[in-house]
């Protein structure tokens, strides 16, 4: 059995960001383990523009912005697994892996970083009634079929979601010749970004239908069309409204799941709302020496927040080598409040700035964001509008936190 020092899983933005940060903060026994034939994760399907804005101050494309990162590996010479499957973790941090080279190998780490991403929530999971017939994609197969292949999945399109894969397909389907005929969402609002909503959606005329649904799906052999219909408060079709739209093709942008399967091998508690682990403000979970970052810990609207949250996780890794593998004692909670979903870090271990990423659960306009200590308010600023498809952060300072040792912090939205 080889032993490393730090062994990051998944060789995606997350993945590449925590090794590169790691590296940086004095460790240098690292290896990347990737599943796929190159590094870059999802981002290697993703060609649109819009990334980088908040990094590197200019728009990239995905593959640009994988590219960034696996230059800074390179450039100091990380070495790198690719076509290797992580089959196991444990939580005394050995870890066993395969591919086609050396066959069922283990490795004992000093510390890991979990760093596997999402996938989508499949058809499967949304009962949908209906015959099974050829012609309904996630929307990350379709774009991985027009993107990657070169295969055009179908001609004219309903997609029920209105999650961000889900607009920028909208907008790809159209631009290359597909008519797409509307966006359905659950929800009364929408689970993606403003600008994707604008600049997919808007600029090219296609219609955004909130709360409405697919009840049923029609054809035998291939897609021909989808009963719609309006939904209640509750969520429950209204089948007076209900009527059929043609069409060969469905894909779904219905929500993504974070990959935490080697995560759960290892015993590491999850958060239920987040489906990721338990962490603290340096991302180690509650097994000491396995941290996670990235889409696989709670999933992000924008890479640019991946890459903040990869390089803290890398730096907190070093920073528990470094310490010989000692657990700081966790002093303070974070908890979401009213009109928050959730928040993360979930806990707070040491005295220091500590930026805490937050999800509210409906359309705000015009609230404040308040830190409370019980019923003591400890900080409130303004936000002109908030959606539970954008990502929120909240500072707390390092003074803050040594003030209120041993508490319960709670984040919440008022009215402004």
């Amino acid at each position: 059995m080889r032993k490393i020092d730090l062994v990051v899983i998944g060789g995606g933005p997350a993945g590449m960001g925590a090794a590169v940060a790691a590296y940086d903060a004095g460790v240098k026994d690292i290896l990347v383990l990737e599943r796929d034939h190159r590094l870059g994760g999802i981002l290697e399907q993703c060609i649109h523009n819009g990334f980088g804005l908040h990094r590197f101050k200019e728009e990239l494309t995905g593959p640009e912005y994988a590219w960034r990162f696996e230059k800074e590996l390179r450039a100091r010479e990380i070495p790198f697994r690719l076509n290797t499957m992580v089959l196991d973790i444990t939580s005394d941090r050995v870890i066993t892996a395969m591919n086609s080279e050396e066959g069922v190998f283990q490795i004992q780490a000093g510390a890991i970083i979990l760093a596997m991403g999402c996938r989508e929530r499949p058809r499967g999971a949304l009962n949908t009634a209906g015959t099974r017939p050829a012609g309904i994609y996630t929307a990350g197969t379709a774009q991985r079929f027009i993107n990657i292949m070169g295969y055009m999945p179908g001609k004219k399109v309903v997609i029920l979601g209105s999650g961000d894969i889900g607009l920028i397909m909208a907008r790809r389907m159209t631009w290359e010749g597909a008519e797409v005929k509307m966006v359905l969402e659950l929800m009364p609002y929408s689970g993606g970004l403003t600008r994707n909503i604008v600049q997919c959606l808007q600029d090219n005329d296609i219609p955004l239908l909130l709360s409405h649904t697919i009840v049923e799906v029609h054809g035998k052999e291939r897609v021909t069309g989808v009963t719609i219909a309006q939904v209640d408060e509750k969520r429950q079709p209204m089948m007076e409204t209900a009527r059929f739209v043609e069409c060969d093709t469905v894909l779904l942008s219905v929500g993504l799941l974070p990959e935490n399967e080697l995560t759960k091998k290892a015993d590491v508690p999850l958060d239920r709302m987040t489906s990721g682990a338990l962490v603290d403000q340096r991302r180690m979970t509650e097994v000491p020496g396995i941290f996670a970052c990235g889409n696989v810990l709670h999933v992000h609207d924008l890479v640019d927040y991946v890459s903040e949250e990869s390089e803290i996780a890398g730096r907190g890794a070093a920073a528990f080598l470094q310490a010989g593998g000692a657990k700081d004692d966790c002093h303070i909670t974070v908890k979401p409040g009213k009109g928050v979903r959730y928040t993360l870090p979930q806990r707070i271990c040491a005295e220091e700035e500590t930026t805490v990423f937050f999800r509210v659960t409906d359309v705000h306009q015009a609230v404040k964001v308040v830190v409370k200590a019980g019923d003591q308010v400890l900080q409130a600023k303004k936000r002109p509008r908030v959606a539970p498809g954008e990502m929120e952060t909240v500072k707390l300072t390092a003074k803050l936190l040594a003030e209120h040792k041993d508490q319960t912090l709670t984040i919440e939205l008022e009215e402004a």
